[in-house]
């Protein structure tokens, strides 16, 4: 398991079964597991791994990494994994979304998007300010529209897609969940990126999972209310203990987020 800041500088953080024991007993909402360098190499996602964690954990379980066709998703799926998460191959072959919903369901189909901000780029605390337009989200004072384009490899290839119409083409094919990361803001600890998580929440009907720059238990509250986000995905923070599931949990009950304790 690793993890790193901008999908950079990658480091040791725990034995994924391991890890996803500890979350369990935390009562984390769901486990996402990422085989971040499946498409990049080619490879198909690590099967044998994700059976070893599917049967350690008795939480919701998203897999994604190297799915390149409706038989790799039934492999995920026969081997413990609720839902599976595709990224590169559903940019390259959109039709798979279509394909994947009808035969298993949109329940269980999650397309992944790696977003990073290309057009109008300010600080993280500027950026945060904004307000929403359709498919690009535009500063306070009139300021430059900003467009956040795809990535897929696992964050190493451009593609000529603007994020948020990406995420509305993806739910029209049937997508049952949009995953959202920033990757300007991942593993920096700054914060989520409110406005492409809500440029993107406000345009689509279906569940927007946030991810990128958890870093205290405020910037949970903040993605979940201002950033409109469904669910928070975090890394870093409880990886490295800086924060638990349950601190969080409790935290988010107080100010009155609804969340299962």
């Amino acid at each position: 398991m690793v993890k790193g800041v901008k999908f950079l500088g990658l480091r040791d953080a725990g034995d994924p079964v391991e890890v996803a024991r500890v979350y369990d007993q935390q009562l984390a909402d769901e486990l996402v597991f990422l085989d971040i360098t499946a498409s990049f190499e080619k490879r198909k996602t690590l099967i044998e791994l994700v059976e070893d964690i599917a049967e350690n954990i008795y939480m919701p379980f998203t897999v994604g990494g190297g799915i390149r066709d409706l038989a790799d998703i039934r492999d995920l799926l026969n081997a413990g994994a609720d839902k599976v998460s595709i990224n590169t191959q559903a940019v390259k072959s959109p039709d798979l979304i279509e394909d994947a919903s009808r035969r298993f369901g949109s329940q269980c189909i999650v397309v992944a998007i790696d977003a990073k901000l290309v057009q109008g780029q300010g600080s993280p605390a500027a950026e945060r300010r904004g307000l929403a337009y359709g498919g690009r989200v535009k500063g306070q004072g009139g300021a430059e529209a900003k467009t956040w384009k795809v990535f897929v490899n696992g964050g190493r290839t451009p593609v000529d897609l603007d994020a948020v119409s990406w995420a509305k083409q993806a739910a029209e094919l049937g997508a049952g969940e949009i995953l959202l990361t920033s990757m300007d803001f991942d593993g920096t600890k700054d914060g989520f990126d409110l406005e492409l998580t809500r440029g993107i929440a406000e345009n689509i009907g279906i569940p927007v999972i946030a991810s990128g720059g958890a870093g205290t238990q405020e910037h949970f509250f903040e993605v979940l209310t201002q950033g409109k986000a469904d669910a928070a995905l975090a890394a870093s923070v409880f990886h490295y203990q800086e924060l638990s599931v349950k601190q969080v949990k409790e935290y988010l009950s107080k100010k009155g987020v609804m969340v299962r304790l």
